[in-house]
């Protein structure tokens, strides 16, 4: 049996990546009423079936991903609260100690970005297609 040794890393590393992707979601959720109002253009323009479907399908698709976001944001707040008392607790070692990797949130990061791009290309081709 062998044990995978977990990656080890600093408390001011964990620091700038969670400042870094709550900045990224965040862009995320100010692009996200710009793309619904093109969709309420869009609405507005056209009663095709076929044009209302997609543009429900563009809805709840943001609507997922902005309590994706929402999750993410949580649990970057709830990672943070931790090392920050942690910090508090411990204000003379904390120099000298390196903490769990957050791996796991930073794959859940990675693959929130993989789909609001993906979404964005679909959203520019259904965009050109209809406005």
């Amino acid at each position: 049996m062998s044990a995978t040794k977990e990656k080890k890393v600093h408390i001011d590393d964990l620091h700038f990546e969670h400042q870094r992707w709550m900045s990224e979601l965040k862009f995320y959720l100010d692009e996200l009423p710009i793309f619904q109002s093109r969709l309420e253009e869009i609405a507005k323009r056209y009663a095709s079936a076929e044009v209302l479907a997609e543009l429900d399908r563009f809805q709840n698709r943001m609507y997922l991903e902005r309590n994706a976001i929402d999750e993410l944001l949580h649990d970057i707040n709830l990672h943070e609260t931790e090392i920050a008392k942690y910090a508090q607790e411990h204000p003379v070692a904390i120099d000298h100690v390196l903490f769990n990797d957050h791996a796991p949130l930073r794959d859940r990061i990675e693959t929130n970005r993989k789909m609001m791009n993906e979404m964005k290309q679909e959203f520019q081709i259904y965009l050109a297609k209809w406005m």
